[in-house]
């Protein structure tokens, strides 16, 4: 809305509309923030990196930018201060800009950036560690139309399918039959893997005029995700007939994958017996909750006694550990989920899946930072889901450590007492290794001092 205004308002003073410039040449693209239109149809060839001064890591911008495989850092507040003409190093694996770099950074950063490339371009293979221990690496799915590019990059299988896209356009709730649909599609797409599928997730910033769009205060502290189902439990019903029956159809014809099906924000046994009593009842085999209130982590041990398996959403527990608008600019700053509050909960989920022996994966955007995603490994994540674009630079970087090394690392992290410092700690930590990886998360951090 406030992008359309602003073309409104260039329209009516007669001045050219705002967007994006063309200087003619490529170039680094400084904003206070981005419209999604924006980000989404920015030229690669020209936009060689972006920065924002306001947002967060979990911000629209920020997702669409890892999703189109753009270099950004967000929410750096000095940024205003950049002169068109001057050069930076924009390094988005570490969140910093660095301003004036000398030659010899220029030269290692040029270095660092082959060394992604190569990695990009060499042989697909299953998610692991260097000591072999397994690590699938699956996709986060808004839409089946995406599953052909995700196989494409070595996908293993599909840790979000949000099915939200399904009902955002609606006036009301899309019929069985028009679910089952695109249900059949995804799965079909996938035979033989793994596919999670979560059921509708509404509330907040996507209200639903046929499901919950009173006006509420604090929309994310209110009626959304499975509280909102509960109260309107023929949707779910008809959700999940739709998605038993898809997964009837397809492996009937030869091409089923593995279904699992998740509710979002649960936040307590009592919801997660709910949830897994009533999907059972429609013969969905693996039924799991979404971990994103600090609640569910730290019953993560007695949800997981009654749950098939736990995926952790790092945007929303980041958001609701910290108290910070995942959505707020002003408020950026705490929306980081290397903060050692959100690992330790992610660590809770980790060990009450080990203890009952129970899957624990992670589908938020924190799956999608390579040297996070080591730190998460290392605190008991079986899995992690992520935009397909990530999947190269987190393999590539998981194969540099062994399993305990991924501990060692994480513990480094959760002896700090903020997200700076956790990162610069995993950092010190994987340097103590002689790994590739580890002589870039050293370079990472020096360029992150300077």
């Amino acid at each position: 809305l406030d992008d359309v205004a602003q073309r409104v308002i260039a329209r009516l003073r007669g001045l050219p509309a705002p967007g994006v410039p063309d200087p003619g040449h490529p170039f680094v693209l400084v904003a206070k923030d981005l419209a999604p239109a924006d980000t989404a149809l920015l030229d690669l060839d020209k936009v060689l990196a972006l920065v924002t001064t306001e947002g967060g890591p979990t911000s629209h911008t920020a997702i669409l930018a890892r999703e189109k495989a753009i270099v950004a850092v967000v929410g750096v507040a000095d940024a205003a201060g950049l002169k068109d003409g001057e050069t930076v190093i924009v390094d988005a694996a570490a969140g910093v800009v660095v301003t004036q770099p000398t030659d010899e950074e220029l030269a290692r950063a040029k270095n660092r950036a082959d060394a992604r490339a190569s990695a990009a371009s060499a042989p697909i293979t299953p998610g692991a560690m260097k000591d072999g221990f397994e690590v699938p690496l699956l996709v986060n799915l808004g839409n089946a139309e995406g599953a052909a590019e995700a196989v494409a990059l070595g996908a293993e299988g599909v840790g979000l399918f949000r099915t939200e896209f399904l009902f955002l356009s609606s006036s009301q709730a899309p019929t069985v039959e028009q679910q089952r649909v695109v249900y059949e599609k995804l799965l079909a797409a996938f035979p033989g893997k793994k596919v999670v599928v979560r059921v509708l997730d509404a509330g907040a910033d996507k209200p639903l005029p046929f499901l919950n769009d009173a006006h509420e205060e604090n929309p994310a502290l209110g009626l959304r995700g499975l509280r909102a189902l509960r109260a309107s439990e023929d949707i779910l019903r008809e959700q999940l007939t739709a998605l038993a029956e898809a997964d009837a159809a397809t492996r009937a014809a030869g091409d089923g994958a593995d279904l699992w099906v998740m509710a979002p924000m649960v936040a307590t046994v009592e919801e997660t017996e709910y949830f897994t009593s009533i999907a059972r009842e429609y013969g969905i085999r693996t039924a799991g909750v979404m971990v994103e209130v600090p609640s569910s982590a730290l019953l993560a041990d007695r949800i997981l006694a009654v749950a098939d398996f736990a995926s952790i959403g790092t945007n929303d527990l980041t958001q609701y550990t910290m108290a910070a608008d995942r959505l707020l600019g002003s408020v950026a700053a705490f929306q980081d989920p290397w903060h050692p509050a959100v690992l330790r909960l992610v660590r809770e989920v980790g060990e009450a899946g080990r203890a009952n022996g129970k899957p624990v994966g992670i589908c938020g955007e924190a799956a999608a930072d390579p040297m996070l995603a080591v730190v998460l490994v290392g605190l008991g994540a079986t899995s992690l889901s992520m935009a397909p674009t990530a999947l190269a630079d987190v393999r590539a970087t998981l194969l540099q450590y062994t399993l305990g090394e991924a501990q060692a690392i994480a513990e480094a992290a959760l002896a700090a007492n903020d997200a700076a410092s956790a990162r610069a700690a995993a950092q010190s930590a994987a340097a103590s290794t002689s790994s590739p990886a580890a002589e870039a998360a050293a370079t990472r951090e020096k360029e992150t001092e300077q």
